[in-house]
């Protein structure tokens, strides 16, 4: 990757997957990622479509839709063969607009987030049945390894980036995942579980020489926790609550930070108005590494440049707005970067 590169967060508007990876393909080249389209319906969503991977591998995972989400079901059914096929449709577009690409990123929900979110055959969550937890993270891991070498045949030149969304972890780390009631919420996991089961799935995506991210646009996410869990990247919102401090000390440690500098509207925090501002967004990035105490030319290609959180309540033209000033944020910073030098 260049310095300074920018990339999406995985989730956009509409239901046309060859429409949306042109958008991508076209402002995102320096690191296009795999599209997500959950206006689609139930199995475009982070948690359907990868179960839908898990199913493919461990049938007795498969998940059916209820009127609050996702409940484990005996056997693959037609919300579950339809997920894989519009994710066959996603990965289908990226081979014909990322072909040749020396890096793509794709995205899975994390073993959390899955456990947290999927319902067990008696309406409780998965998260309550410590076996459930591990099945699901074992599982995950397996499809992380079939999910990489899929990409890897559709786009045999891309190194490719595997973001894992963990938006649950706070919640499950805190003890607040709510009950089939909704009276009460399970107790907390003990942090070590949690790190351990994050850890397999950086194991698998290490044996498939892939690069591993983490993302999360939630406050309280335990930035520490997920980089002794083996991941190489960590993406999340520039000014994550009560972070600043963790993230200087990731980046101290070697890893890529993609940071989150524009909102869904395509506004930098705290700018007012409705114009998309890349200079803006370009200064406050500047602005944390002077506080960190690093020059712009010396972290510049562990430093990417992402949208605060998934864009898929926006417009195809305001994504395409939003990618557009991600990238001159960037050329501006490497400007800054070489004139400091």
């Amino acid at each position: 990757m260049n310095g300074f590169t920018a990339t999406g967060l995985g989730s956009l508007p509409g239901v046309d997957a060859d429409e949306a990876t042109r958008i991508v393909g076209g402002e995102l080249s320096g690191l296009p990622h795999v599209v997500e389209l959950p206006a689609r319906g139930p199995g475009s969503d982070m948690i359907g479509r990868t179960m839908s991977m898990l199913a493919d591998l461990a049938p007795d995972l498969s998940v059916e839709t209820t009127p609050v989400g996702w409940r484990f079901a005996d056997a693959p059914g037609r919300v579950m063969r339809r997920a894989r096929s519009w994710l066959a449709e996603d990965l289908d577009a990226a081979a014909q607009h990322y072909a040749g690409s020396p890096i793509v990123k794709a995205q899975v929900c994390g073993p959390w987030t899955l456990a947290a979110g999927v319902e067990m055959r008696n309406g409780e969550r998965a998260v309550r049945d410590h076996g459930a937890c591990r099945d699901i993270a074992v599982a995950l891991a397996d499809a992380v390894d079939a999910y990489v070498r899929e990409i890897h045949r559709r786009i045999p030149t891309a190194q490719v980036v595997l973001q894992v969304d963990e938006p649950g972890l706070p919640m499950v780390l805190a003890g607040g995942v709510s009950t089939a009631s909704g009276i009460a919420t399970y107790r907390a996991i003990d942090p070590q579980v949690v790190q351990g089961h994050l850890a397999t799935i950086t194991e698998a995506i290490h044996r498939v020489e892939a690069i591993s991210w983490i993302h999360s646009c939630a406050s309280g996410f335990p930035l520490e926790l997920v980089r002794r869990a083996g991941f190489a990247g960590v993406a999340v919102p520039l000014y994550i609550d009560h972070a600043e401090e963790a993230l200087g000390q990731i980046l101290d440690q070697g890893a890529t930070l993609g940071l989150g500098v524009m909102e869904a509207s395509g506004v930098p925090r705290g700018v007012a108005g409705g114009q998309i501002d890349a200079s803006q967004a370009a200064a406050d990035v500047l602005g944390q590494l002077n506080r960190w105490g690093f020059a712009p030319d010396a972290v510049a290609d562990r430093i990417v440049l992402t949208p605060t959180c998934g864009l898929a309540g926006s417009s195809p033209q305001r994504v395409r707005g939003i990618y557009r000033a991600l990238r001159e944020a960037g050329r501006l910073l490497r400007d800054e970067g070489r004139d400091s030098a």
